[in-house]
């Protein structure tokens, strides 16, 4: 394990890419609080259109480092060739992005840089007072982000680059859950919840920092108030400006746009046709599959009445406190069976930490990358939206997805392995679909290894699985301008709209209608992004698939586990790269 894997200067790829690491640290502070390095760094990124050329800027000086470098041949070996391949690639890739005035309508339900300043909070240390103290500078700047934010967006609409209404309503909306909870005035006494009349609207900053040292405690709600004051400010702009500017702007993306995000999300130049007609395969496989499990929770009621029946009277946990507990037994029982079986886990890999998100999250579950040294654990986060009340039947399935063994093995494996390869190999350089592609194969392997062999945990997988194949369905569908194929359930021949592609989703997906509504805007909002999933599962199954093959053909064992390590630790590759990379292992 890397004890400074960030390193500075010299001429190789892997150096070329770290001294990015560093430089786009200093330019970009979140990197920092998610890399968890700089700690006593308070500042926020610019989020101007200044502070995005000065970020677009150092991509391009990266890139011609790289092409010297390789002009002068300091690409001796396969692990400077991955890297620099990677480096290429990912850095082409944003700056496309980049160029094509995407930073000017970055206006969505899901990591937007908005989001991205909550977020960053969420991952700050704050045992000390001296961390909070950081907190502190970091929470005044809050306001001065959100306008530089406000003008990266102003200057959108100057330019008739503009997010869809869909983006609009959802994210106001959002902000208003934010806002909710005040701070109390001075001398008034406190409480751990956010009721009580006479306060300063604070809203999530108020609760964020009601466990402050008292020393910092005035000062800290100061801020508080002023970043929500700001937020609600940003709040009324988007209601009362920008959504009129957007009314018009469709919330599809249009065939050229979203090749270059698709790109972007996963490392590749897709045939979206053939993606297209192979997901609808999926799904009339998955659909029959779906019916005989069905049968097993609810005999002749169909998948939907038992997912609905799972949902409202199968076994539930009462409480989020109870259900975060719940989800850490999960994931560490994971552990204990896996390790030494299918995995060699190093000891910090074995910390995983179930939280709470934030209220105002997005419906879906996330995890959150450890620090570069550990000090901050993997963390998997449950969006509880108001509920109180968890139905298991999906959460055991979608635990394996987002802790162990999905996301939580990959993404700590390479931060052990930081220094073996680079550190950006390992975190910036991350493709969204090899990273989703592992963590469904992962809810896959599990199914194969027989975890999921009671049947509402098995419709919970199915229906997981089915998700990912209607995203790539409606995701091409509705951004390139496909009609529902003549063998489609529904609509055959009609255009995959928003709308139509909403009530199909809903018609074959057991999640609830506040879940599938957030999950539009989110395919809306981040073109490409949702088809990763299951073509990334699609490229590790038949990485894994060629490797066996191979090692069959010349009469050798195929060792799961070694595979398994091998393939978890050569850091990040995009789909253009990942099936060949894993069939040689």
């Amino acid at each position: 394990m890397a004890e400074e894997p960030i390193t500075s200067g010299g001429t190789t790829p892997r150096r070329i890419a770290d001294d990015y690491v560093r430089e786009l640290a200093e330019l970009d502070p979140l990197i920092a609080v998610y890399l968890g390095v700089n700690p006593e760094d308070d500042r926020l990124p610019d989020l101007s259109p200044a502070g995005s050329a000065r970020l677009a800027e150092l991509g391009r000086r990266t890139l011609a480092r790289l092409d010297e470098a390789e002009r002068g041949g300091a690409v001796e070996d396969e692990a400077e060739r991955r890297c620099a391949r990677l480096l290429r690639e990912r850095l082409t890739a944003e700056l496309a992005v980049h160029d094509a005035g995407e930073d000017y309508r970055s206006l969505r339900n899901l990591g937007s840089p908005v989001h991205n300043v909550r977020e960053c909070f969420t991952l700050m240390a704050t045992g000390t007072e001296a961390e909070w103290r950081v907190v502190a500078g970091r929470l005044a700047r809050v306001p001065l982000a959100l306008e530089q934010y406000r003008q990266t967006l102003a200057e959108g609409i100057e330019r008739g680059l503009l997010s869809g209404p869909r983006q609009v309503t959802t994210v106001v909306g959002q902000f208003g859950d934010w806002l909710e909870g005040e701070v109390p005035e001075e001398g008034a006494p406190r409480s751990g919840s956010s009721e009580g009349g006479g306060g300063r609207r604070a809203g999530w900053f108020g609760t964020f920092v009601q466990d402050a040292p008292e020393s910092l405690r005035a000062e800290l709600d100061g801020h508080a108030v002023a970043a929500a004051e700001a937020l609600a400010a940003l709040r009324d702009w988007l209601r009362d400006v920008y959504g009129p500017a957007a009314a018009d702007t469709p919330d599809p993306v249009g065939r050229e746009r979203y090749g270059r995000f698709v790109r972007y999300w996963t490392g590749a130049d897709l045939d979206l046709d053939e993606a297209y007609a192979w997901a609808w395969s999926e799904f009339h496989d998955l659909r029959a599959q779906m019916e005989a499990e069905a049968e097993k929770v609810r005999p002749g009621v169909g998948p939907m009445a038992a997912m609905k029946w799972l949902e409202s009277d199968g076994p539930a946990i009462e409480g989020s406190d109870a259900a975060r507990e719940y989800l850490q037994g999960l994931m560490d029982q994971a552990i204990r069976d896996l390790q030494g079986t299918h995995f060699d886990l190093a000891e910090p890999i074995t910390r995983v930490e179930s939280r709470i998100a934030p209220p105002g999250s997005a419906a879906a579950p996330y995890y959150t990358q450890p620090s570069l040294d550990f000090s901050r654990p993997g963390r998997t986060w449950l969006p509880v939206l108001g509920e109180e009340r968890f139905p298991v039947w999906d959460l055991v399935s979608t635990w394996y997805h987002e802790g162990v063994p999905g996301h939580h093995l990959q993404l700590a494996q390479w931060v052990y392995v930081a220094d073996r390869l680079s550190t950006y190999q390992v975190t910036l350089g991350g493709v969204s679909a090899n990273m989703e592609g592992w963590a469904l194969y992962a809810e896959r392997l599990m199914d194969e290894l027989g975890y999921l062999t009671d049947p509402g945990h098995r419709l919970g997988y199915l229906n997981a699985q089915m998700m990912r194949a209607l995203r790539v369905i409606v995701d091409i569908g509705m951004h390139v301008g496909l009609d529902f194929p003549a063998d489609s359930p529904y609509r055959p021949g009609e255009p995959v709209a928003p709308d139509h592609a909403r009530e199909f989703f809903g018609l074959y997906c057991g999640l609830s209608a506040d879940f599938l509504d957030s999950e539009l805007v989110r395919y809306l909002g981040l073109p490409g992004q949702a088809i990763g999933y299951k073509l990334g599962e699609r490229a590790w199954l038949r990485g894994r698939a060629a490797a066996r093959a191979a090692h069959e053909a010349r009469g050798a064992e195929f060792d799961l586990k070694a595979w398994h390590m091998a393939a978890l630790s050569q850091g990040s590759l995009g789909l253009d790269d990942l099936v060949a990379e894993l069939s040689a292992l």
